[in-house]
């Protein structure tokens, strides 16, 4: 049996380096069940040289052919089809090991065209430099320990549940030969047994991180206790999406640094989704300055649903361009203020024209002078 697997993400999107996987469990599966399985990094193939061909993607905007969409044959799963009705996995496949292996040809693929790219170039090549950038696919144990959000947000994919419930064990997707565990839920924080499942990972030795981040506003003494004192991978990252949780954000703010006053603590601040006017760039810069109070470090999620992204289609387009540039770049946004920062790229300018950092600032400050008087000049 011949099995062809489409991480569509992977083909049509730049720098994409995060695994598929409902593509690695689709693998796994197969694989277990005597079929020959293929990962197809391009559509250069045809429906009826394989018994089936999986495809799925996570992003709406990635690009699919019309071919692909139209040919009934060819299975299509994820939110990037389905946005929040995505079709779950069969029980079997859903909870079957990762095939952790899956990309690793391609992978090696990658490393031999860089690798002639750089001779081409008489340049020097580090393969393990490259490599570095494929860690996500090499290093880590994936998963789902719990699924569902009580949340219910507008703007986000996983609505299909009202609360938060346990999906598999951890012994489903760990892999002990691999470095570190990532985890993808939707909400860990808000499941009612979070501290047998926070402290098996622990038990486990091994750094561990949540991908999609977790929910301040469900933290606890007890549960900033253990996290923070927990062997963690990278940046705890949570979310300040509405500037109505001003108030609750600011007192979580404060029990996380009486937990933890070294850590870095990085929120993900949605923008473009109540408005795309002034008020939204406002909201915008007063959560970054109270974040910037507790040594916090923004990242900028500019809103984009199936449909479209509406920041694009805002007078200030720029702008929303700017701040993320400003907020997503840590060493930039630790050094300059948000002036500074536009300031910076005019100086270095290698044409006399404004550039568009310095116009989109100028142009903001000149229609909204009391909000550029208030947070332009704000500094971590």
């Amino acid at each position: 049996m011949r099995i062809g697997i489409v991480d569509a993400d992977l083909i049509a999107r730049d720098n994409h380096k995060f695994p598929n996987l409902a593509c690695e469990k689709l693998a796994g599966y197969w694989r277990d069940n005597g079929a020959d399985v293929s990962l197809l990094a391009d559509y250069d193939w045809h429906a009826d040289d394989y018994d089936t061909v999986y495809v799925s993607k996570v992003f709406t905007d990635t690009d699919v052919p019309d071919w692909v969409l139209q040919d009934n044959r060819i299975q299509k799963g994820g939110t990037g089809f389905f946005f929040d009705r995505a079709p779950n996995l069969p029980a079997e496949i859903e909870h079957h090991m990762p095939d952790y292996h899956l990309y690793d040809a391609w992978i090696d693929r990658q490393v031999e065209l860089e690798r002639e790219k750089k001779a081409r170039l008489g340049k020097p090549f580090s393969e393990a430099s490259f490599r570095r950038q494929y860690r996500e696919y090499t290093d880590y144990s994936i998963g789902f320990l719990t699924r569902g959000c009580f949340r219910k947000c507008g703007f986000c994919v996983n609505r299909k549940y009202n609360h938060v419930f346990a999906h598999s064990a951890l012994s489903e997707f760990y892999d002990a030969g691999r470095k570190s565990i990532c985890l993808l839920d939707d909400n860990f924080l808000g499941a009612k047994n979070w501290r047998p499942m926070l402290e098996e990972l622990i038990a486990t030795g091994k750094r561990f991180k949540f991908k999609q981040g977790l929910d301040e506003r469900v933290l606890t003494d007890e549960k900033c206790r253990i996290l923070f004192s927990a062997k963690y991978d990278g940046d705890f990252t949570f979310a300040f999406d509405n500037v109505s949780d001003y108030e609750l954000i600011q007192n979580k703010l404060e029990m996380i640094r009486r937990h933890t006053d070294t850590r870095y603590i990085k929120f993900y601040v949605l923008v473009g989704y109540a408005g795309t006017d002034a008020d939204d760039i406002a909201n915008a810069f007063k959560r970054i300055a109270l974040l910037m109070q507790y040594k916090c470090m923004p990242y900028i999620m500019r809103y984009q649903d199936k449909d479209g992204a509406p920041w694009q289609q805002s007078e200030y387009r720029s702008m929303y361009i700017q701040l993320a540039r400003w907020c997503n770049q840590p060493t930039m946004f630790r050094k300059t203020s948000f002036r500074e920062f536009c300031t910076y790229f005019q100086d270095h300018a290698k044409t006399d024209r404004i550039c568009a950092a310095y116009r989109a600032m100028l142009d903001f400050e000149a229609k909204h002078p009391e909000i550029a008087a208030k947070y332009y000049d704000l500094k971590l």
